[in-house]
């Protein structure tokens, strides 16, 4: 009986919370609809540059399914702004094969389909010889995702720690007693912001420090450049962390943003090959601030990006913190009108 009047009252309870029986039903089909577009995504042609050589290599390359171009002239320069797979170059009977080896699975493609549609074309196939733009021959597919996952957790335990701890503050009436003093809005988002800021900046220090020098996660380029993105993607998860909580009236409602908030970026971060998803699809990804994270981190480690050629991928991300700061104010205005 004790037991029926328990379950009773969860059955009462629940039927009320109307916001976590949609996330309770609803979630798990948004999460399932995009992760079947994503699955069924097929992977784009292997694309592929031939200088140098005659018909017979190109037509053989074909074959092997190939989107083959055949140039006078290429360089590695072009190799990267066009996002070619590989540059084939026969000189003097001679093969020199250059692969971006951007994505490893990609790289061990070319070498694969290479050497099938090239096998048998003459009696003394003329060894390959190989060179990386990125990588080596030892990379794995972790290390180009590895950077990814350093900002992904900084982003994901920002979020929730702040959300959660400004969520008290209001739950037990902190922000109340502040909206009743002079104080201003933006004073109060301001001071919230730079005070669990700096526990969010020295999070984000040793995050990126224990996966660099420990996990020894590759590192092409800066590492204060690294330092740098993460703290902006910690200011991204504090803003937006904080403002989501405004909307929560307890903490398990707060952890109820993680599948529809944090979940659904995670597709979007490159551990899923970007480029042969639908249109669409990639749209859903570009207004997603671990998308931008995700770029930046994986062309600093990985590739040796420069400032200047992650720049924009740090202004957006910027541009995401400026905008959740500003809501973040604008909300305020539901327990105090200043």
């Amino acid at each position: 009986m004790r037991i029926a009047s328990l379950v009773t009252r969860i059955t009462q309870q629940m039927r009320r919370d109307r916001r976590t029986l949609a996330l309770f039903f609803l979630a798990p089909l948004l999460i399932l609809t995009l992760m079947y577009f994503i699955f069924d995504t097929e992977a784009s042609d292997l694309k592929i540059v031939v200088t140098g050589s005659d018909e017979t290599i190109v037509r053989a390359l074909k074959k092997a399914d190939f989107q083959v171009t055949a140039a006078e002239e290429f360089s590695q320069e072009k190799m990267i702004e066009k996002d070619t797979d590989g540059w084939l170059h026969v000189e003097n009977g001679k093969m020199k094969l250059t692969l971006l080896n951007d994505e490893p699975t990609r790289a061990k493609a070319v070498q694969m389909q290479m050497m099938q549609g090239l096998q048998g074309k003459e009696k003394n196939t003329p060894s390959i010889e190989e060179k990386y733009v990125y990588g080596d021959a030892n990379t794995k597919g972790f290390d180009t995702f590895s950077p990814m996952l350093v900002s992904f957790f900084v982003f994901f335990f920002v979020f929730l720690i702040a959300g959660i701890a400004l969520l008290k503050e209001r739950t037990s009436g902190t922000l109340e007693r502040l909206l009743a003093t002079p104080i201003k809005r933006y004073e109060i988002v301001a001071g919230y912001v730079i005070g669990y800021g700096l526990f969010a900046l020295i999070q984000t220090i040793i995050v990126v420090l224990y996966a660099v020098n420990v996990l020894d996660i590759v590192l092409v380029g800066s590492i204060w450049l690294v330092l740098l993105t993460n703290i902006l993607v910690a200011l991204v998860a504090l803003s937006l962390g904080t403002l989501l909580s405004s909307f929560a009236t307890s903490e398990f409602q707060m952890v109820q943003f993680i599948p529809l908030v944090i979940v659904p970026q995670v597709f979007f971060t490159g551990i899923f090959p970007l480029d042969g998803m639908s249109d669409w699809l990639q749209k859903i990804g570009r207004v997603m601030p671990l998308y931008y994270a995700s770029d930046a981190m994986n062309g600093i480690m990985y590739k040796g990006f420069t400032f200047n050629e992650v720049l924009l991928d740090l202004l957006i991300l910027l541009a995401f913190a400026i905008v959740f700061i500003t809501i973040n104010i604008i909300s305020l205005k539901k327990y105090r009108a200043l």
